[in-house]
C-alpha cells in the first residue's frame, strides 16, 4: 500500500559512444539547435522524466539502471530554450512507485505540469484523490525498460490498471514492445478508459510500418481507443541524427488519426541499456532538443496540425 508519506515526499552525428554522455551538473541548458518552426503557446511536451538528489530521492533497489541527476530546473531552462511551456512528467522505473521525485518536480515546474505515476495494486482512493489534485492524470505500466515480453502479465497488469482508475478522468500509459502491445489488443479496444503507448508504440523504425504489430498500433489509432506518442525517436531508430527511418512511422501514426497523437522529447534521455551495472551511474545521451523539436515540423509541414498535435491533444487528455 502507497503511504501518504510515500505520496507527499541519438547521437548527436557521431558514431563515439563518448559523444553519448550528457553532463548535468549544470542548470543552464547546452547548446541546442534553435527551433525553426513557431512554437504555439501553450505546446506540451508530453514525455519527460526528472531525477532528483538521491539523497532525497533514493534510487528503487529493483531499479535496472541508475541514471544522472537531472532536475526540475534544467528541465525549466531547456522548455524555455524551445519555447515549450507544459509537461508531462512521468515517473521512471528508477523509483519503481515511490513518486516522490516526479510529485515535486511537478510543484517545481509550475502549474503547466501534470503527471503519470506507477501505484501498487492497492492505493487508496484517498491518495487517488490527492494526486489527482496535484495533477496526475494517469498510471503507468512500464514493461520496456527491463525488457519484460511477457503477454500474460502484461494483459494482468492492464486489467488492473483500468480497474483501479474507473470512474476517474485518467488514462493508462503503457511502455512495451510491439509484440506485446499487439496482444493487448482486446482489452484496449474494449478499455473503458484511454490507453496510451509510449515512443512510437515500441515499433523500431528499421522495421517499416509493415512490421508485424503496426496495423494493431494504427487500429487503436483509429478507433479513438489508443494514443500514441511520437517521442524518442532515438529510442525507435537506426539513423542519427535525423532519424529518418522513423519518418514513415510518424506520418502514418498522424495520418491514421492526428488527434491521437502526442510529441514528447523523452528529456533528460537516459540510457537505459548500456551494460553497466545497475548499481553504476549510467550517463544520459547527448541528444540535441532542438534539432529533436525540429523534426516535428518535417513530419508535420502543417501549422494547424502541429497545434493539434502540441496543444490541443495534450489540453484534451492530461486537462
Amino acid at each position: 500500500m502507497l503511504s501518504r508519506r510515500g505520496f507527499l515526499t541519438g547521437m548527436a552525428g557521431s558514431g563515439m559512444a563518448s559523444s553519448l554522455r550528457l553532463s548535468s551538473s549544470a542548470e543552464t541548458p547546452p547548446s541546442i539547435t534553435p527551433v525553426r518552426f513557431h512554437v504555439p503557446e501553450r505546446a506540451c511536451d508530453c514525455h519527460v522524466h526528472v531525477f532528483g538528489d538521491p539523497s532525497r530521492f533514493p534510487f528503487a533497489a529493483s531499479r535496472t539502471y541508475t541514471p544522472e541527476s537531472a532536475s526540475a530546473a534544467q528541465l525549466l531552462a531547456i522548455h524555455r530554450a524551445v519555447h515549450i511551456s507544459r509537461v508531462v512528467i512521468v515517473q521512471p522505473s528508477v523509483y519503481s512507485t515511490d513518486n516522490s521525485c516526479a510529485l515535486d518536480a511537478m510543484k517545481q515546474y509550475g502549474p503547466g505540469a501534470r503527471g503519470i505515476v506507477v501505484l501498487p495494486s492497492e492505493t487508496p482512493s484517498t491518495t487517488l484523490d490527492d494526486m489527482e489534485s496535484a495533477g496526475i492524470r494517469g498510471v503507468r505500466i512500464n514493461l520496456g525498460t527491463a525488457g519484460d515480453t511477457n503477454l500474460a502479465g502484461a494483459r494482468d497488469r492492464l486489467k488492473s490498471a483500468i480497474e483501479q482508475i474507473q470512474g476517474r478522468k485518467w488514462h493508462v500509459q503503457v511502455y512495451a514492445a510491439l509484440p506485446v502491445i499487439a496482444g493487448l489488443s482486446d482489452l484496449v479496444l474494449s478499455s473503458p478508459v484511454p490507453v496510451v503507448f509510449d515512443h512510437f508504440g515500441g515499433a523500431k523504425g528499421a522495421a517499416g510500418v509493415q512490421q508485424p504489430g503496426f496495423d494493431k498500433l494504427l487500429q487503436f489509432v483509429r478507433s479513438g481507443k489508443g494514443y500514441v506518442k511520437i517521442s524518442g525517436a532515438y529510442r525507435a531508430s537506426n539513423g542519427a541524427p535525423d532519424y529518418p527511418d522513423v519518418a514513415p512511422l510518424a506520418r502514418a501514426l498522424i495520418a491514421a488519426n492526428p488527434h491521437r497523437i502526442l510529441w514528447g522529447s523523452d528529456w533528460p534521455h537516459p540510457d537505459t541499456g548500456d551494460g553497466l551495472k545497475p548499481s553504476d551511474v549510467s550517463p544520459l545521451l547527448r541528444v540535441d532538443d532542438g534539432h529533436l523539436l525540429n523534426l516535428l515540423s518535417a513530419w508535420v509541414p502543417h501549422a494547424t496540425l502541429r497545434k493539434t498535435i502540441l496543444v490541443d491533444n495534450p489540453a484534451t487528455l492530461y486537462r
